[in-house]
């Protein structure tokens, strides 16, 4: 039965909110924002119909606030609530009050997102549609023998995977029976024993992260707007994402369109909805998981169906008929503009944007929720918008993507458009004269993050510990001697760009810069920064004073230590979880952990401390270490002698 919408309510924020609020005014219903303090400011505010403050600076108090979200759904006199992507989008229980409220939920049933947020019941659901899931125990962990005895079937490496983990968060890879000992130990030890949260999985190495764009009415029709390739990605979270996905023969693409289908049918899914799946180079297909919603990419399946999806969804739930995808037309590229610094490892960043300029031009779209001016704030998540570049093919679309990126200017905060560059130019990514496989799911943290073999086998990017801790191959947490500046200047009328080592402006302009300095960056969207402002200094201060803050706000998902344990530089302390993006911190330095000050699944804001250390207590441990070091090396050497 159809139910049009006429009031829809987007509990969501930034340019997700701004995008459904496009497509709902070109199909004549209005609108209502919410917005959080930060983003009193936000365009997509401005652009609704009506906009509703949330009171608070946290996401629990905000945008994650299920009850005052349903309270404006009354007040608003809304009768449909679009989530976006993130945040409630996939909580059961707000889409249950939804549609008790008498409103339209615009993705599945509160049934359907039972049945596949939870990565042990996604498996079964796919076991019960005939779609192999990746090889693995479809049962919460009880104990280490029966890890072990999968281990020893199925070989190393294996990963363990928390069941209601997203986007990435909550993996472990594990590479030996000592690894998994001591990832049963600290779990069941460290963590009140949540290891019934964890299940077990064969890690599929060198494999294609491949999906397909699904959706399916209420009439029972099905239909596959595209696949997509989102092989690029770091700590398990997508960086650039295309479509169609290429190097895939016919086969591959029917099994994939037909395992989708089975999917949704057995759980009766009505909406759009995104099917996972991992491809190897032997053209095996095995089941990840379902995202019952919008995803950030699915703009390059728009772009390659010549169809809107936010349209799509709102028709499928007034009770309407899809539209049937056509065959894809070109190929589409999305890059994700976030504040996180490649120098860094890609760690999250804040700031004021001080200069935007967008790329334009033939098959150029932005999609963004900033202008300039703004500030990113640390509250919540870093991406600013995306960029997606579309052309007749892969190799037009890739050379599209290098004209671009040098359009492309960002000030004010780190991006990652200096790593952007460089993956566009690399050849096994392009795949102009490699292998089409020789990109896979681990490719980027190989190739331009990970410098240190012995910190990839705790499951973590190797670079993260290899930066934390100082060792060789850390280049990116050292300075950068090669970094410049650039200026524009003129010589005999020609115009020509100078670029002089940083090191020289810096002693050339110091003074000069002292005397015209800008003021500290002030947040424009309310409080925020000197938060993020503080946590920088405890977190640079941690290896003198011991305290280590948290760098963001963000949910606590593991302890890695315990209070009176020596630690390493380098050594993992703390998991965050932030926008279903992981964060890692490490010891800025050896010492002894005196106090732990939160637990998994505490809320946390940036500056908050996580773990204090005695480093006097590593010094000397490191002293002794050292003493008996030269003892032991005077022994051999006698024994040399």
């Amino acid at each position: 039965m159809a139910h049009s919408v006429n009031t829809l309510l987007i509990a969501n924020r930034g340019e997700i909110a701004l995008r459904v609020v496009r497509t709902a005014k070109e199909m004549g219903i209005r609108t209502v924002a919410v917005y959080a303090e930060q983003d009193r400011d936000g365009r997509y505010v401005d652009m609704a119909d009506e906009a509703y403050l949330l009171s608070g600076d946290t996401y629990k108090d905000t945008y994650l606030n299920e009850d005052l979200l349903i309270d404006i759904l009354h007040r608003s006199g809304a009768d449909a609530v679009h989530p976006g992507y993130g945040f409630l989008s996939e909580v059961p229980s707000f889409a249950q009050k939804v549609e008790a409220a008498g409103a339209i939920w615009v993705g599945p049933h509160h049934t359907a997102l039972v049945d596949l947020g939870d990565k042990i019941t996604a498996r079964r659901v796919a076991l019960r549609a005939k779609v192999p899931p990746v090889p693995g125990l479809s049962e919460p962990v009880q104990d280490i023998r029966t890890l072990l005895d999968f281990a020893h079937t199925h070989g190393y490496p294996i990963m363990m995977k928390r069941t209601d983990g997203g986007g990435g968060h909550g993996i472990t890879v594990v590479h030996d029976d000592e690894e998994l000992r001591r990832f049963y130990t600290n779990h069941d030890a460290l963590q009140g024993g949540d290891l019934n949260e964890y299940f077990i999985e064969k890690f599929i190495d060198k494999a294609r992260h491949v999906e397909t764009q699904s959706g399916r009415d209420s009439h029972g029709n099905f239909t596959v707007y595209s696949t997509r390739d989102c092989s690029l990605q770091r700590r398990n979270q997508k960086l650039v994402e295309e479509a169609p996905a290429p190097f895939l023969s016919q086969e591959i693409v029917d099994t994939l369109t037909e395992y989708s289908r089975r999917l949704f049918t057995t759980v009766d899914y009505v909406g759009l909805g995104t099917c996972e799946f991992m491809v190897t180079p032997n053209g095996k297909v095995y089941f990840l998981e379902v995202n019952p919603r919008l995803q950030v990419e699915h703009t390059v399946s728009e772009e390659v169906s010549g169809l809107d999806l936010v349209r799509e969804q709102l028709v499928i739930a007034s009770g309407g008929t899809l539209t049937r995808a056509p065959e894809p037309r070109g190929h589409s590229f999305e890059l994700r503009i976030t504040s996180e610094d490649p120098a860094k490892n890609l760690t999250p960043g804040a700031g004021t944007l001080e200069k935007i300029q967008w790329p334009a031009g033939p098959g150029v779209r932005i999609d963004t929720g900033v202008e300039q001016g703004d500030t990113i704030s640390p509250k919540f998540d870093s991406m600013m918008g995306k960029v997606i570049v579309t052309a007749q093919d892969r190799a037009a679309a890739v050379a599209r993507v290098r004209r671009v990126l040098d359009e492309l200017v960002i000030e004010g905060v780190p991006t990652p458009i200096p790593l952007f560059k460089e993956i566009f130019s690399n050849d096994d990514f392009t795949a102009e004269h490699s292998h089409p496989f020789a990109v896979s799911t681990k490719w980027l943290e190989r190739t331009y993050l990970n410098r240190t073999p012995d910190s990839a086998r705790a499951g973590q990017p190797a670079s993260l510990g290899a930066a934390a801790s100082g060792t060789p191959g850390a280049a990116a947490s050292q300075p950068d001697k090669t970094k410049s500046e650039t200026f524009v200047i003129e010589m005999n009328d020609r115009r020509v760009k100078l670029t002089v080592p940083l090191d020289i402006v810096e002693n050339l302009t110091g003074s000069a810069r002292a005397r015209n300095a800008k003021r500290p960056t002030q947040p424009l969207r309310g409080a925020g920064l000197h938060n993020a402002d503080s946590s920088a200094t405890k977190v640079n201060d941690g290896a003198k004073s011991g305290v280590i803050a948290s760098p963001m706000q963000a949910v606590v998902t593991r302890i890695n230590v315990s209070e009176g344990q020596q630690v390493a530089k380098g050594d993992l302390l703390v998991v965050l979880e932030s926008m279903k993006m992981e964060n890692y911190v490490y010891a800025p330095a050896a010492g002894e952990v005196t106090k732990i000050f939160v637990g998994p699944a505490d809320g946390v804001e940036a500056g908050d401390t996580l773990v204090t250390l005695d480093v006097a207590a590593g010094k000397t441990s490191s002293a002794a270490q050292s003493d008996s070091q030269v003892a032991n090396q005077a022994k051999e050497g006698g024994k040399n002698d």
